[in-house]
């Protein structure tokens, strides 16, 4: 079977009518993984866009209202929960194989019938950011990308946050310090050499999840490999934004791919 082949659909109560949800299970390298697929009404060809989760389990969960936010844009959106949750196969990891979930749901948007196949954007959101870097790199021909709140390097990750050390020894293995090359693979700043696609960084600069820094490594690396970058940074804002201004930022990140 394919990768990114749709196993299962059914479909999921939408919040917004004008916006078809479905729960769908699709193949990524042997596994059967979970997700959201969003559609707009209509019959137009329109742009492809993967949303990547942050958290890991239950935290940071793909929420129904944001997938349609970003479909209500005109897109059609593909949200996978990662490998080992909500009933999807095999063992949850962090930046590591479950990248294989990312890349065959880009390959699931390309076949979708409503889907250009060359206008796939990638976004990722805290945890989803070292995710939507690591896919873009691999994808050639991803559109665009963006990441806002995004993790881009996981030996600072693991510095930052004393909160998450446990799990990532667990998922990873071990710390940094034993297993650096571990860390390295999972880090997208060793491998921007083969990004390709125009990225747009959006982070609050009072973020205590995912601080800032993750943000100024990757600009300063991008603009070094003179990639094409764009950052938005947000002095008064923490991780989270404000609903209002959440909902701006959704309408001018759509309106920057568009244009890519």
């Amino acid at each position: 079977m394919k990768e990114g082949t749709i196993i299962h659909k059914q479909l999921f109560p939408s919040p917004n009518p004008s916006v078809e949800l479905s729960l769908i299970t699709y193949q990524s390298k042997g596994l059967k993984i979970k997700g959201l697929l969003a559609v707009p009404n209509g019959d137009e060809i329109i742009d492809g866009f993967l949303y990547l989760r942050g958290g890991i389990k239950n935290v940071g969960m793909v929420r129904p209202g944001r997938i349609i936010q970003f479909a209500s844009e005109g897109f059609v959106v593909m949200a996978p929960f990662y490998r080992g949750n909500q009933g999807g196969q095999g063992n949850e990891d962090f930046a590591g194989d479950d990248r294989h979930d990312a890349i065959t749901a880009v390959e699931l948007l390309k076949e979708h019938p409503r889907v250009n196949p060359e206008r796939i954007h990638v976004f990722g959101f805290s945890r989803g950011g070292v995710m939507a870097l690591l896919t873009a790199i691999h994808e050639q021909k991803i559109r665009s990308v963006v990441t806002w709140g995004g993790v881009s390097d996981m030996f600072l990750t693991y510095i930052e946050r004393k909160d998450l050390r446990r799990m990532m020894k667990r998922v990873i293995g071990g710390p940094p310090t034993k297993f650096p090359e571990r860390y390295k693979w999972r880090t997208p700043l060793y491998q921007l050499e083969k990004l390709s696609a125009p990225t747009l960084i959006i982070h609050g600069r009072k973020d205590k999840n995912v601080s800032p820094q993750h943000a100024y490594k990757l600009e300063n690396r991008l603009k070094e490999l003179n990639k094409q970058v764009e950052s938005w940074y947000f002095n008064q804002y923490t991780h989270y934004f404000p609903p209002q201004e959440n909902r701006a930022v959704v309408k001018n990140l759509t309106a920057w791919m568009k244009k890519q």
